[in-house]
C-alpha cells in the first residue's frame, strides 16, 4: 500500500511543527482510503505539551461525527518531536492501539510516515502529488 498525499499537507505538517516549537504539535489527517488530503490542526491538551501529545477530545469527535455525515474520513493523526527524531518513539509506541490508523511524525523539517498495525509502527511508503 502506498500512501498518497500533497506537497501541501507536508509543507502544513513542517509549518504547524515549527509554530508549536518547543512544544508539540498535533491534528488529524484526513482524506479517503489511502489518500490525505487534509492535515488539520488540534490543540495540544496534554499537561505537558513540551514532552507529549493529547488530541483535542473535541476535534476528534468533530471529525467522526462529519465523516459520517458524508465529509473526509479520520485516516489518522500526526504530531511533532521538538527535539526528537521523525520515527515513533517509545511514548508513541506504548499509546499506540494498533487500529491500523496512519502516523506521520515531524522532526527537524522532515515528515515520517507509518501504520500503526497489531505488530507495532510499519513504515508507509508515499507518493507525493503536486499541490
Amino acid at each position: 500500500m502506498v500512501l498518497t498525499l500533497t506537497s501541501g499537507t507536508i509543507a502544513t505538517l513542517i509549518a504547524e511543527a515549527a509554530r508549536a516549537h518547543p512544544r508539540e504539535c498535533c491534528g488529524l489527517l484526513l482524506g479517503q482510503g489511502e489518500r490525505v488530503a487534509l492535515a488539520q490542526p488540534t490543540a495540544n491538551v496534554h499537561p505537558r505539551p513540551e514532552r507529549h501529545f493529547e488530541i483535542d477530545p473535541g476535534a476528534l469527535i468533530g471529525a467522526h461525527r462529519a465523516a459520517r455525515g458524508g465529509g473526509l474520513e479520520l485516516l489518522g493523526y500526526y504530531h511533532s518531536h521538538p527535539n526528537g527524531l521523525a520515527r515513533p518513539s517509545a511514548t508513541d509506541a506504548a499509546q499506540a492501539s494498533g487500529d491500523g490508523r496512519i502516523w506521520a511524525i515531524v522532526a527537524a523539517g522532515s515528515v515520517s510516515w507509518w501504520r500503526d498495525t497489531a505488530k507495532g509502527f510499519e513504515p508507509l511508503p508515499t507518493r507525493l502529488l503536486d499541490g
